[in-house]
């Protein structure tokens, strides 16, 4: 029943909700989550759920690999480590932003840094996840909006690099219809990243950890 599975790895800055939106995606409190500068989660955590029809729903959240602090040669590792925690692959990498904070050079380098590390093709299994959907929403705004006038260039870029594959997620809201509809955004992207790829999930093999150490020593 391998082919019900799907694998999501979510990669980002610490505070921009990496950890709250695998709540939601997965229904329940599986992370630890609280608003803060310093990453609550330590090390990469796998935890499941189910969605529609029994799929099943796994879901990678991974500590701030992207700080800068900690240096690229960890995030390298810590990625390729978290590619093997399922033995299927990546279905889909979910890079998590948020429209509360300004849009930083740390934020900026973490598809550069994914491209770098695993060739362009990891866009290819990237999908773009901003939270805080409630503030928008205050705002009388949308993300469509957020993305066109509020936004820099480089955030665009990154964007039409992902082919517009962009989730607004409220992670706060205790709406059940708005949680469906935001995982069915969602889901349908995490469809259309495995349809755009054959159904082939990113696998280690595509980023053996001899490649990627060798590209950590280059840079």
């Amino acid at each position: 029943m391998d082919h019900l599975n799907v694998n999501l790895m979510l990669v980002g800055r610490t505070g921009d909700g990496k950890s709250a939106s695998g709540n939601t995606i997965l229904g329940r409190k599986a992370f630890k989550s609280r608003p803060s500068s310093s990453s609550v989660t330590k090390v990469s955590e796998l935890q499941n759920g189910a969605w529609e029809g029994g799929q099943i729903v796994n879901v990678i959240d991974t500590p701030g690999v992207f700080d800068l602090s900690l240096g690229v040669d960890y995030a390298a590792r810590e990625i390729v480590r978290c590619i093997n925690m399922t033995k299927e692959g990546i279905h889909a990498i979910v890079i998590v932003f948020s429209v509360r904070n300004r849009f930083s050079r740390e934020e900026e380098s973490i598809v550069r840094t994914l491209q770098v590390l695993f060739g362009t093709k990891i866009i290819d299994y990237s999908i773009l996840l901003f939270t805080g959907g409630d503030d928008l929403e205050e705002d009388d705004n949308t993300l469509e909006y957020y993305l066109t006038h509020d936004s820099p260039d480089s955030l665009k870029d990154i964007v039409a690099s992902c082919k517009s594959r962009c989730v607004l997620f409220d992670n706060k809201t205790t709406s059940e219809s708005k949680k469906s509809e935001q995982m069915g955004k969602l889901m349908g992207m995490v469809n259309e990243v495995k349809k755009g790829n054959g159904g082939q999930p990113y696998m280690h093999d595509l980023c053996s950890t001899m490649t990627v150490e060798a590209k950590v020593k280059r840079g």
